[in-house]
């Protein structure tokens, strides 16, 4: 697939870490014309050895403040994208469209005491966006952060999300803050030990919190697998949380991945 040049701009890699096997993460420099929203994605592009280019769609970790763009990674065996962005070393390049995109961002909702962010695996990527920006600790009173990989080790950005307490600008809301780790297949010291909609069956995932989730005062933002996505989404609906449209305003937003 090609894309104009005026569509993009090449951008310098500057760090790539390895999480575990199959995770990483990746920084490259930022166009000083770039703009997102906290929770928005951009395409990515990778040049094969060709001259083609191979693009998919990414979350931004970072906040839209930083000087820096942050992405988070799941590695595919045989995928036609991540088999190209592995191949990669600090000082290649890496194509980055002008114009991010997406609707997980905090406008879906105009009302809201309470926030949820559901995520599982590099689904936790606009979450650390949002968290990383203002708005957020300035709208809403208590904010949820459920993170749920397989293995405690796949529990990726721990020092940034406990950081947030510490952080000098949110010193003052550090308390709206709760955060539930959730580890699905083995038994992990301080974590939850199921899955989200396990959790939210069994009701352990609100005690756990000491919030109840309801259609007054809850907000939700779902990011993961599609299937997980839709098996929260039942759940929700059935408490009457349904999905926020442009047409009509509601308390859940989500944002697919893969």
């Amino acid at each position: 697939m090609t894309v104009s040049d005026d569509k993009f701009t090449r951008q310098t890699l500057l760090e790539v870490h390895s999480l575990t096997p199959s995770l990483f993460t990746l920084r490259t420099t930022r166009d000083a014309g770039f703009r997102f929203r906290a929770g928005q994605f951009v395409r990515l592009g990778v040049e094969r050895a060709d001259g083609s280019v191979v693009w998919r769609a990414y979350s931004l970790v970072s906040a839209p403040h930083d000087e820096h763009l942050e992405f988070f990674s799941i590695v595919v065996p045989g995928g036609e994208f991540t088999s190209e962005l592995s191949r990669l070393r600090v000082g290649d390049s890496l194509l980055v469209e002008k114009m991010a995109t997406g609707y997980l961002t905090l406008d879906r909702f105009v009302d809201g005491r309470d926030l949820w962010l559901l995520g599982s695996g590099t689904g936790i990527a606009p979450f650390l966006s949002i968290l990383q920006d203002f708005e957020v600790w300035q709208r809403f009173a208590r904010i949820v952060l459920v993170y749920s990989a397989r293995t405690c080790a796949e529990l990726a950005y721990q020092p940034l999300i406990r950081s947030f307490a510490e952080l000098e600008h949110l010193a003052e809301f550090a308390d709206k803050l709760t955060y539930l780790p959730v580890v699905t297949r083995e038994q992990a010291p301080d974590c939850l030990n199921a899955r989200i909609t396990e959790l939210l069956d069994n009701g352990e995932l609100e005690r756990a919190a000491g919030l109840g989730l309801t259609p007054e005062h809850s907000r939700v933002m779902i990011c993961g697998n599609p299937q997980m996505i839709d098996d929260i989404r039942q759940r929700l609906k059935a408490r009457g949380l349904n999905l926020s449209l442009t047409r009509r305003p509601g308390q859940v937003a989500v944002e697919n991945y893969w």
